[in-house]
């Protein structure tokens, strides 16, 4: 079967050909069906952020490896003992692409992102079928679209990412990063009864999507200094909630500067594996009582995103579709930057 695989390491930002990153669509062998897994026909996989970072092999993976974990499709197979969520050959299904093992340390304390064998699950879900546990599938309600259902993953971090906020009615939020995350996030987060609502993108057809989804506010960090405008834009008090969906290492220093006394500071991207950003911790630990954390996927969110999705304005996300043998074009279009979400139609799919 077709699938996209990384068959060489680097930035696929390089301009230089002999060291830049290169992908293909490589011809791979069908994956077993366990007894309690589902054999799912991919209609759709759309690119991640986080996969072009991939590609630079930053997990340290041996090549070749393939991409891809946002997906939806059809079931096509099941185990015999794949009958506990009541899924049946033909469901439309989206997923989660990690499968926590429900028995180490941190399954049991109630913190499956930190499963210890959860990484042994992220098969490769830009090809033309995948075999996922049952408990990583999750089937699709009517209303949502399989090009839509796609976006289960992303939205489902949208949704920890409110969790980890904690939201309190009319608190001033910024959002750094206009991207998949970003942009769900801002249109999450409105519907919480934000204040100042605020994105801080260099992409301005990023800022005008923002605008339609209820932001206030936005700011061009190439054209203006963020810790001003951001400051002045809150009286001088700066946001009780900044959070930071860019993964770039410029972008995250003066996030601290905009975060009120007491507030919260969430860097929730995927960043490289060797920055560390200095921070002094007196004035904004000790002195300004910040609360500064993360995050790493989203383990239980599934199912409340699923009851969101047709609540999101997704439709900016859905645009632009790439033929699974046009790979290759689907990714120089994501690392452009010029729309929020790329997706690769992996199969055609009768009535989508």
């Amino acid at each position: 079967m077709k699938s996209v695989t990384v068959v060489k390491i680097g930035s696929l930002r390089d301009p230089n050909e002999a060291t830049r990153g290169r992908i293909e669509v490589k011809d791979i062998p069908e994956q077993p069906l366990g007894d309690e897994d589902v054999r799912i026909k991919v209609a759709y996989c759309s690119i991640c952020g986080s996969d072009p970072h991939l590609v630079e092999n930053i997990f340290g993976w041996d090549l070749p490896f393939g991409l891809g974990h946002e997906l939806s499709g059809i079931v096509t197979e099941l185990g015999p003992k794949a009958v506990k969520k009541g899924l049946k050959i033909g469901d439309r299904v989206g997923g989660n692409f990690l499968k926590f093992c429900g028995t180490c340390y941190y399954c049991q304390n109630g913190q499956q992102q930190f499963c210890e064998y959860g990484g042994e699950y992220n098969r490769p879900g830009m090809s033309e079928s995948i075999v996922w546990h049952e408990s990583q599938v999750y089937k699709l309600p009517d209303h949502v679209s399989l090009k839509k259902g796609c976006l289960l993953e992303p939205v489902s971090i949208a949704v920890r990412l409110m969790d980890k906020v904690g939201m309190r009615l009319g608190q001033r939020v910024a959002i750094c990063g206009g991207g998949p995350i970003g942009l769900l996030a801002l249109q999450a987060i409105a519907m919480m009864g934000a204040t100042s609502l605020t994105l801080i993108e260099p992409i301005a057809e990023r800022r005008d999507l923002a605008r339609r989804y209820g932001v206030e506010h936005t700011i061009d960090p190439m054209t203006e200094d963020v810790a001003a405008r951001g400051m002045a834009l809150t009286d001088g008090k700066g946001y009780d909630v900044v959070i930071d969906c860019s993964g770039s290492v410029r972008a995250v220093q003066p996030l601290p500067l905009i975060t009120a006394k007491g507030g919260m500071l969430i860097y929730a991207a995927m960043y490289p594996n060797d920055y560390e950003m200095p921070l002094n911790l007196f004035k904004y630990c000790y002195a300004n009582e910040l609360t500064i954390t993360g995050l790493y996927v989203a383990p239980y969110a599934y199912p409340r995103a699923m009851q969101i999705m047709d609540k999101m304005q997704l439709d900016d996300f859905t645009s632009q579709v790439f033929d699974i043998d046009d790979a290759v074009a689907a990714f120089e279009m994501q690392i452009s930057g010029k729309y929020p979400k790329i997706l690769i139609r992996c199969n055609h799919i009768d009535g989508e």
